[in-house]
């Protein structure tokens, strides 16, 4: 199966969202969807959403489910406007209840939170199957950068959120909570066991030297030049070098905001008894790793 794949590029943040479409049924997925979010001014908007929601009614398709690839530090997720716009269910991998679970307690939610994943329509298991329209696809659990991070590969086509980047991008940071560079290494030789001409599309593309913007690599090329894991590095040397990497790096500008959005399936934090939802800074940086 060689599903069609549509991706949208969210400049300010350097995130790609995908469209990944079944041409037999019409039925589609979406995965990453990004909602706009201007920190100064605490503004949201959905400009971007809007530009997906178009494509998709263009093409006249049933979306069918709007994937998480993990709860995101660096963007908020539209998921809660798009389906509210279309339908379709939104789905995690079940290592987010994990992430809620920390999250909760270092920012101190609400007493009612639930850190069980109810804030989202379905929670994926790792290699779980599931369809999209006349699609087979599979859930491979990829931990390392987060707890929850997970891949989809559906049909020819693989989904890898923040695992690896561009093969001159490297690989995702491990110094979140939940972030083990050993086990990003095994979430990555994992992923290249697969075919070679695999298709492989990333979450985030910071254009290294200026080159243009790309999202689509295959297994092949990530196999032969990954800057940070290639066919023949050690895993020692990986963890080594990433661990090394990760402390010369500061904290992504979203991170407290989306990541307060993000465990919750895309919603705000509920309001407080003025009418209004607060996203909350702690002073002290809780979100690092213990030394």
């Amino acid at each position: 199966m060689r599903p069609v794949v549509e991706s949208f590029l969210h400049a300010p943040s350097s995130t790609w969202t995908h469209l990944v479409i079944d041409p037999a049924t019409q039925t589609a997925a979406l995965i990453d969807p990004v909602l706009d979010f201007d920190y100064p001014s605490g503004a949201t908007a959905t400009d971007s959403a809007a530009d997906v929601i178009a494509r998709i009614r263009a093409l006249a398709l049933k979306l069918e489910w709007i994937l998480e690839t993990h709860a995101h530090a660096d963007h908020l997720s539209s998921a809660p406007h798009i389906r509210g716009a279309l339908g379709g269910r939104i789905a995690i991998g079940e290592g987010i209840r994990r992430v809620q679970a920390h999250f909760s307690a270092a920012l101190n939610f609400e007493p009612g939170f639930r850190s069980d994943g109810s804030q989202f329509d379905h929670l994926f298991e790792d290699d779980e199957r599931f369809r999209i329209g006349g699609m087979d696809a599979r859930v491979m659990a990829t931990p390392g950068h987060t707890r929850d991070s997970v891949s989809y590969l559906i049909g020819d086509a693989l989904f890898v959120g923040d695992t690896v980047f561009m093969p001159d991008g490297g690989t995702a940071r491990c110094d979140f909570p939940g972030g083990d560079a050993g086990l990003l290494y095994d979430s990555i030789h994992n992923l290249y066991e697969l075919s070679e001409d695999t298709r492989l599309y990333v979450c985030h593309d910071y254009a290294p030297g200026g080159r243009a913007h790309r999202c689509l690599s295959s297994i092949g090329e990530q196999r032969r030049g990954n800057i940070h894991v290639r066919d023949g590095t050690d895993r020692g040397q990986f963890i080594a070098m990433r661990s090394a990497r990760d402390r010369t790096l500061g904290m992504p500008a979203l991170l407290y905001p989306s990541i307060q959005v993000n465990v919750r399936g895309g919603e705000s934090p509920p309001a407080e008894n003025n009418g209004l939802a607060y996203l909350k800074v702690p002073l002290q940086g809780l979100v690092r790793k213990p030394a």
